[in-house]
């Protein structure tokens, strides 16, 4: 008797599963279209930028957004957050902010029966999508209140643990021409954004059909897109994105690189860095890198994909030297220098491929 064509139990499951899947990855890519066309209908252009900040959202993490005034910074996320079907607040950083003013405080109130007790007030960082404006014009202290709320996704008040509702995605700006008046970012608080994302200038044609749209009737906000389930769908199948070792290893080796008294430094990270990227960067280069692939409806991410999230990912978690910062060399281009440098293959597997 000839051999049978149905797959046995265990592989018709693998097979199914994988067809699943498959049909997963392209309901994703649609959906990432259909949402940036959406945006697209508010946001003239920044196409790289609407494409990092959906980076940031799909891999669970948080978003630092920098340019000049008026380039739509805040208009992005407001947009964003009408297209994805989540409970949306906005906290204006200002140097009299407390961190009361963002996490909420207890109240004492009184019932219909005149007994007193305390309630929790809650404060703006109990929402879904977080707007922070301007969060490098308020004070250490207060923005120091983010801290706990960006990495726990909760929120400590009067000893009590507050967890967030999910998905939880906090969106920064800050101006980086005005000095005055304003408190950097520390390291540790940087280093809880998943993203950098550095928003340019528009170019004349952009600016031309920003005038159009600006100067006319308003138009009516963009209907959601996403609903909070298809949020957390995505989220989870982003997890399930494949990396191979190699580019694990090459992620591994980009971030080891970045350590001014690393072997493997290059010659420009020696002389213009004081501390290079960290654990979280390494990190973060594979969950940006698996966003990217799903939001393009591919299941596994490739070196090309971690190449193209390297500038926004360890940007902003490179110190520069002294000598760096006095030879105006940026963080960009260090990021270059190490992609330059850094063999997508270690040097051992071209030694024995040779």
């Amino acid at each position: 008797m000839g051999s049978s064509l149905v797959p046995p139990p265990a592989n018709r499951a693998k097979n199914a599963s994988m067809a699943d899947f498959e049909a997963q990855l392209q309901v994703a890519g649609e959906t990432s279209a259909r949402l940036k066309r959406a945006i697209g209908e508010v946001i003239v252009g920044q196409h790289a930028v609407v494409e990092q900040t959906l980076w940031g959202m799909i891999a669970n993490g948080h978003v630092l957004l920098e340019g000049a005034p008026g380039l739509g910074k805040t208009l992005l996320v407001r947009t964003l957050s009408e297209c994805l079907d989540l409970q949306f607040s906005r906290i204006q950083f200002t140097p009299d902010l407390m961190p009361s003013d963002v996490t909420g405080t207890n109240i004492l109130v009184s019932d219909d029966a005149g007994q007193r007790s305390f309630a929790l007030h809650k404060g703006p960082i109990f929402g879904q999508v977080i707007l922070a404006d301007e969060i490098n014009r308020a004070t250490p202290k207060t923005q120091s209140s983010l801290l706990e709320a960006m990495q726990e996704h909760a929120c400590t008040i009067a000893g009590k643990r507050h967890a967030m509702e999910e998905p939880f995605f906090v969106l920064a700006t800050e101006n980086p021409i005005e000095m005055e008046g304003t408190y950097p970012l520390p390291e540790a608080q940087l280093d809880r954004f998943l993203l950098k994302v550095m928003v340019p200038n528009p170019t004349e044609d952009e600016l031309t059909e920003i005038l159009v749209r600006t100067t006319g009737h308003d138009k009516p906000p963009p209907e959601p897109v996403l609903s909070r389930s298809e949020v957390l769908e995505l989220r989870s199948l982003c997890r399930d994105v494949a990396v191979a070792e190699p580019l694990l290893r090459y992620a591994a080796r980009l971030v080891g690189a970045s350590v001014p008294d690393a072997e493997a430094a290059p010659d420009l990270v020696r002389r213009a860095l004081r501390y290079g990227a960290g654990v979280r960067g390494a990190q973060s280069l594979v969950l940006a890198a698996k966003a990217a692939a799903l939001l393009e409806g591919r299941a596994h991410v490739a070196f090309a994909d971690i190449q193209r999230v390297a500038k926004p990912v360890l940007r902003h978690r490179m110190i520069r030297s002294f000598e760096g910062e006095a030879d105006g060399i940026s963080t960009d281009q260090i990021t270059e220098a190490l992609i330059d440098h850094v063999p997508a293959r270690p040097a051992e597997v071209e030694r024995a491929r040779a």
